[in-house]
């Protein structure tokens, strides 16, 4: 039991000692997410998160665009959906991540942005 007892004090003085350091020694800090400084908020409207869709549907998504954002890029399961003209076409049947980010006038990617999950039937 004697032992216990100076494990317990070492271990109390490497806490202590941490805490006075100011640096974290037993918990990481959780992952900061990207504010929209420019103001920017997209949000999709149609369809809702965990619908049950067709192969084909019209992807609806009201964007506010702020000092820096003109328009936005969409992705299906990560993947860029050049030329996408308000309608997914052809998609497999199963569980797709849908993506709408916004972008600036020189295609940049900003924070704002909304994703849904859909299920294709």
């Amino acid at each position: 039991m004697h032992m216990v007892g100076r494990i317990g004090i070492i271990g109390l003085g490497i806490a202590l000692a941490g805490c006075l350091s100011g640096t974290p020694i037993f918990a990481a800090e959780p992952p900061q997410r990207p504010q929209a400084v420019d103001g920017s908020k997209i949000t999709i409207t149609s369809p809702k998160d965990g619908d049950k869709v067709n192969d084909s549907f019209e992807l609806k998504y009201e964007l506010t665009k702020g000092s820096q954002v003109t328009h936005v890029h969409v992705f299906v399961d990560d993947e860029y959906q050049k030329g996408f003209s308000g309608a997914l076409k052809g998609l497999s049947k199963g569980t797709h991540e849908i993506t709408v980010k916004a972008a600036t006038k020189n295609h940049n990617l900003a924070p704002a942005m909304d994703t849904i999950t859909v299920e294709v039937e």
